[in-house]
C-alpha cells in the first residue's frame, strides 16, 4: 500500500511555512480532493463538479489555559507553493457526514453552525483510500472531544467500528504468556512501525474487554449458520419446557386464588342487587324534586313578569301624561317676550313626547295599543294648535313690526340728513322668537313657508322705503355740474376745453350707496336664512366682511352686530349645503330684496346724465364688490350686482354708440381739410377715461377703445376717398396728429399702442404715395424711360436694349437733356408742390427729407442702368445730385 500523505515530512513543513503567521501547531496534514458535485448512481462525479487538489491541516494554539482548534484549506498557487484558501474553527463544527452514494466511502462533508449561507451545498472531501478518510476523522474527533469537550453528529460510519480500527492501527504493547518453564517473554511492536497513530481510543479499555467478551460468546465461522440456528432453537425449547414446569408447580397456588374470585363475585353481585334498589328509589326522589322546580321557577318567573310589567307600564303612563302646565302653555299661554321661556319648554316637551311615541324610542308591541294610538292623536292635536296659534302670532308680529318702522320718519333719510339704516333693533326683538321659530320646524316643517312669506313681504317694504329715501337724498346732496355729453361733434371747435368740470362726487356718491346698502342686503340675507331655519352654510364668515371693504362697518360696530344668530341652533354649524334648501331661500330672498335694485338703477342714470365717464368709475367700483361676494346664500346680492353692472355696461356702450354717430357725422360735412376735429378730442377724451379707471374697468374702456378708434380709422378713409386728389395728405396729416396726440397715453395702454402701430403704418404708406405722385409729377419723362428699361430687362439681353425703338442712345440724351438740364429748378418746383397742398406747416421737413431721399434712390437706380446699359454715356453723377439736394 503506498504510503499515506499523513505521514508526509516535507507536505507538513510546507503547511508550516503557510501557516507561519499564524504562530498555530500543525497537528496533521493531508492531501484531499474538493468537490461540490453529488455522486450519480455509478459512482462518477458530474461534469459540472470537477475535483480539485486541496491540503487539509489540522492546528491548535494555547491561548491562556484554553486551546483553540482550526482547520485550513490550503490551495496550490501558480508556482506550486502552498498558500490559505479556507479556514474554519473547529467549535462551529456540528455535523460529519459520510457521503452514502459514494461506493468507496472515502467521501465525507463537514458541517458547520456559522456558514451564512445554508443553501449552498458545502464542499466534499475525497480522500485517497478509507484508511486516509478514518486518519483524518479519528483526528478531528479526538481534537473535539479533548479541546472542546463534545463530539459532532457522525452520520454514515459507525462509530463501534472507528474504534475499533483505531485499535488495529494504534501502536499497542503485547504480552505473550508461555509456560513457567520457558519463563516471562514480552515483545514490543514500535510505534515508527505502526502506519496510523492515534492519540487517544473512542471508548475505554474496560468497556472494550466487556464488549469482547459478549462478542466472543457468539464467534464462529462464516460457515457455522446452520449451527448457530440449532444452537437458538435448542435454548429457545429449552426455556419453554422450564416456563411449562413453573406453572405446573403452582398448581394449589391458583386453586386457592380461584375461591376466593367465586367468595368475591357473590358479594359483588348480592351488593348490585341492593344498588339497584337504592338506584330505582333515587330516581323516584329525584323525579319528584323535578317536579317542584319546576313548579317554582314558573310561580318566581312569572312574580318577575308581573312585576316588570308594572314597572313598564308605569314608565308608559309617565310617558303618556300630559303636563298641566305645558297643555295650557302650548294651547292658550300668550306669547308674549316674558313668556317665552315657558313655551319654549312647552315645545321641547310636546317634540320629545312626539318623538318617544314614534318607532325607534317605543317599542313595535306598544305602537297599536288604543291608550297609545289615542295619546298620539291628542299629542297631533296640540301640535297642531299650537303651530297655528304661533304662526298667526308670528305673522302678525312681523307686520306690526315694520309698520312701527316705517311709521317713525326718524328712521329714514330726510332733507339735509343721510341715515344710515340701523336694524339692530329689529333683529334682537326677532332673536326672541328665533328659538320658537327652530321648534316650529321641528313640529311642523310647511308651517314655515307662510311664516318666511310674511316676513319678506313685511321687510321688503322696509328696505324699499329706506332705499329710495337714501337714494333720493343722496342725489339731492350731491353737487355736481352736468358736463355735456357731445365730446366728438364736428362743430364744435377744435380748440375748445371740453368735458372740464370735476365729477367726482357722482362716482362717491354711488360708492356711497353700494357701501351703505350692499353689506346691509348681505346681512339681511344672512340673518333671514338663520332666522328662517334654512339648512345652508354661514353667509358670512364669523369676523368676515361682506364686500371685502373694512371700512363697510367701521362707523357703527354695535348696529351691525349679527346679534348671536349662529347660536340659535348648536347644530347649525353642522348643517350641509343642501340643493333644495338652497333654492327655496334664494326664492325667499327674492322676495325680501325685489325692487330695491329700482333705486339703484336710479343713481345709476342720474350718474350718468351728469357725466357719462363716470360710468367707468362706477364698473370698477361694482366689480370689487362682486369679487367679494363668495357666499352661495347671497344669490339675490349677486343678482342684484351683476343687473348694475350690466346696466353701467349698457349706459356707457350708449355713450361710445353717440360718440361714434358723433365721428361719422364728420363724413356729411363740405369737403374737409387739414387734421379732423376728432383726432384731438380723442386723445383728450382717452385722457379723461384713463382718470377714471378703478380696479376692473380695464376691459371696458378697452373695448371703448376699439370701437372708438375702429370709427375715427373708418370715417377718416371715407372722408379722405371723397377728394382723391387730395386723398393721401388728408390721411398722412391725420395719422401723424393721431400719432402726436395719444404718443404719452399710448406708451402707457397696450390697447392705444396697437392703435398707434397702426396709424403709424398707415402714416408711412401715405406719405409713400404722395412722395412718388410730386416726383413723377416733375420728372415723369426720366423715370418712364427707366421702367421701359427695366421692364425689357425680363425678355432680352442687356446689351439689345440701345437698338430698341425709342430706346436708342440718342433717345437718352433728349431724355437727360429735357429732364435734368434745369434740374434745381424742377427740384424747387417739387418742394412748392409739397408745400403748396399741406396744411400741417410740422410736417412739411420730415416730409421734404423723405422725397429727397426718394428721389435720390429712384435716380440711383437710374444711373446704375445707363452705366449697365449705356457705358459710353455721361449722366450727372449721384454725388453731385446729392449734393444738389443738400444744398436745396
Amino acid at each position: 500500500m503506498a504510503k499515506s500523505s499523513a505521514d508526509d515530512e516535507e507536505l507538513r513543513r510546507a503547511c508550516e511555512a503557510a501557516l507561519e503567521s499564524t504562530k498555530q501547531k500543525i497537528v496533521m496534514s493531508i492531501r484531499v480532493a474538493k468537490s461540490r458535485g453529488i455522486w450519480a448512481k455509478t459512482g462518477k462525479l458530474g461534469r459540472s463538479h470537477t475535483a480539485k487538489p486541496r491540503v487539509i491541516a489540522i492546528s491548535t494554539k494555547a491561548k491562556g489555559q484554553r486551546t483553540k482548534a482550526f482547520l485550513h484549506v490550503l490551495k496550490y498557487s501558480t508556482g506550486g507553493v502552498l498558500e490559505p484558501a479556507k479556514l474554519y474553527k473547529l467549535k462551529h463544527l456540528s455535523k460529519v457526514e459520510v457521503v452514502t452514494n459514494d461506493p468507496s466511502g472515502c467521501t465525507f462533508m463537514l458541517g458547520f453552525d456559522n456558514l451564512r449561507s445554508q443553501s449552498v451545498a458545502p464542499p466534499q472531501w475525497t480522500m485517497r483510500n478509507v484508511d486516509d478518510r478514518n486518519r483524518v476523522l479519528l483526528c478531528i474527533l479526538n481534537i473535539c472531544k479533548d479541546v472542546l469537550g463534545r463530539l459532532p453528529k457522525v452520520v454514515g460510519i459507525d462509530v463501534v467500528e472507528m474504534a475499533l480500527w483505531a485499535k488495529e492501527n494504534t501502536p499497542t504493547f503485547t504480552k505473550q504468556h508461555t509456560n513457567l518453564q520457558d519463563g516471562p517473554v514480552s515483545a514490543a511492536v514500535e510505534e515508527r512501525e505502526m502506519k496510523v497513530t492515534v492519540e487517544r481510543e473512542l471508548v475505554s479499555q474496560a468497556e472494550e474487554e466487556d464488549m469482547e467478551a459478549l462478542l466472543g460468546t457468539y464467534v464462529m465461522g462464516i460457515g457455522e449458520a446452520e449451527a448457530f440456528s440449532e444452537r437458538l432453537k435448542r435454548e429457545v425449547q429449552a426455556l419453554e419446557a422450564a416456563n411449562v414446569h413453573a406453572i405446573l408447580e403452582n398448581e394449589p397456588l391458583i386453586d386457592e386464588v380461584l375461591q376466593g374470585l367465586e367468595a368475591a363475585t357473590s358479594c359483588v353481585e348480592d351488593m348490585d342487587e341492593w344498588l339497584g334498589i337504592f338506584n330505582l328509589k333515587l330516581r323516584h326522589m329525584r323525579e319528584d324534586i323535578e317536579s317542584i322546580e319546576s313548579r317554582n321557577n314558573k310561580l318566581e318567573m312569572q312574580s318577575v313578569n308581573n312585576k316588570a310589567l308594572i314597572e313598564e307600564l308605569d314608565k308608559l303612563l309617565e310617558r303618556l301624561r300630559i303636563p298641566s302646565e305645558y297643555a295650557a302653555s302650548l294651547t292658550g299661554g300668550s306669547f308674549d317676550e316674558a313668556r317665552m321661556l315657558q313655551n319654549i319648554e312647552a315645545c321641547e316637551w310636546l317634540t320629545n313626547a312626539l318623538r318617544g311615541l314614534e318607532a325607534p324610542n317605543l317599542d313595535p308591541s306598544y305602537a297599536n295599543m288604543r291608550a297609545v294610538k289615542e295619546k298620539r292623536a291628542e299629542l297631533d292635536k296640540l301640535k297642531t294648535t299650537f303651530v297655528q296659534r304661533a304662526s298667526e302670532f308670528l305673522r302678525n308680529y312681523f307686520t306690526s313690526l315694520v309698520d312701527f318702522m316705517i311709521s317713525d320718519k326718524s328712521y329714514f333719510s330726510q332733507r339735509g340728513q343721510l341715515k344710515r339704516p340701523d336694524h339692530a333693533d329689529l333683529r334682537y326683538k326677532c332673536r326672541t322668537y328665533a328659538r320658537l321659530l327652530q321648534h316650529l320646524k321641528s313640529l311642523d316643517k310647511n308651517c314655515l313657508g307662510s311664516l318666511r312669506k310674511a316676513y319678506c313681504t313685511s321687510l321688503n317694504l322696509l328696505l324699499r322705503r329706506e332705499a329710495r329715501e337714501f337714494a333720493n337724498e343722496l342725489r339731492a346732496s350731491t353737487k355736481a355740474s352736468r358736463n355735456p355729453t357731445v365730446w366728438l361733434e364736428g362743430s364744435v371747435g377744435s380748440n375748445q376745453n371740453v368735458n372740464s368740470a370735476d365729477t367726482s362726487t357722482v362716482s362717491d356718491a354711488y360708492a356711497k350707496m353700494l357701501t351703505i346698502f350692499i353689506p346691509l342686503l348681505v346681512d339681511e340675507s344672512s340673518f333671514f336664512a338663520h332666522f328662517m331655519c334654512f339648512e345652508v352654510p354661514a353667509l358670512v364668515p364669523p369676523g368676515g366682511l361682506a364686500n371685502g371693504n373694512k371700512s363697510a362697518h367701521d362707523e357703527d360696530d354695535a348696529n351691525y352686530d349679527d346679534l348671536g344668530i349662529m347660536d340659535i341652533d348648536e347644530n347649525d354649524n353642522k348643517a350641509g349645503k343642501n340643493t333644495g334648501e338652497l333654492e327655496a331661500l334664494n326664492e325667499s330672498l327674492h322676495d325680501l330684496l325685489d325692487g330695491i335694485q329700482e333705486d339703484f338703477y336710479a343713481v345709476v342714470d342720474w350718474a350718468y346724465k351728469i357725466d357719462p365717464l363716470r360710468c367707468i368709475s362706477m364698473h370698477g367700483i361694482t366689480e370689487r364688490y362682486i369679487s367679494g361676494q363668495k357666499a352661495d346664500a347671497a344669490g339675490f346680492v349677486r343678482i342684484l350686482l351683476d343687473d348694475l353692472e350690466s346696466r353701467i355696461s349698457m349706459q356707457f356702450s350708449r355713450f361710445v354708440d353717440e360718440a361714434c354717430h358723433q365721428i361719422e357725422r364728420n363724413e356729411r360735412n363740405v369737403r374737409q381739410l387739414g387734421v379732423l376735429s376728432y383726432i384731438p378730442r380723442f386723445a383728450t377724451l382717452a385722457t379723461r377715461m384713463e382718470q377714471y379707471i378703478q380696479g376692473q374697468s380695464r376691459d371696458l374702456v378697452d373695448q371703448a377703445y376699439a370701437k372708438f378708434v375702429t370709427t375715427m380709422f373708418l370715417t377718416l378713409d371715407k372722408i379722405a376717398k371723397a377728394d382723391p386728389k387730395y386723398e393721401d395728405i388728408m390721411l398722412l396729416e391725420n395719422y401723424a396728429a393721431f400719432q402726436n396726440s395719444l404718443y404719452d397715453l399710448a406708451n402707457m395702454v397696450p390697447t392705444l399702442a396697437k392703435f398707434y402701430h397702426e396709424a403709424s403704418e398707415s402714416y408711412e404708406q401715405a406719405c409713400t404715395r404722395h412722395i412718388n405722385v410730386i416726383i413723377f409729377y416733375q420728372f415723369e419723362r426720366l423715370f418712364q424711360f427707366v421702367r421701359r428699361i427695366e421692364d425689357l430687362m425680363y425678355t432680352i439681353p442687356p446689351e439689345e436694349i440701345p437698338f430698341q425703338l425709342g430706346l436708342s442712345k440718342m433717345d437718352l440724351r433728349k431724355v437727360v437733356k429735357s429732364s435734368l438740364s434745369g434740374v434745381d429748378k424742377s427740384i424747387s418746383a417739387m418742394y412748392k408742390r409739397l408745400q403748396k397742398n399741406l396744411t400741417s406747416e410740422e410736417l412739411l421737413p420730415s416730409l421734404w427729407d423723405k422725397c429727397k431721399k426718394e428721389f435720390l434712390d429712384k435716380y440711383e437706380s437710374f444711373a446704375q442702368l445707363v452705366a449697365k446699359i449705356y457705358p459710353s454715356e455721361n449722366v450727372p453723377s449721384v454725388l453731385e445730385m446729392r449734393d444738389l439736394l443738400a444744398s436745396m
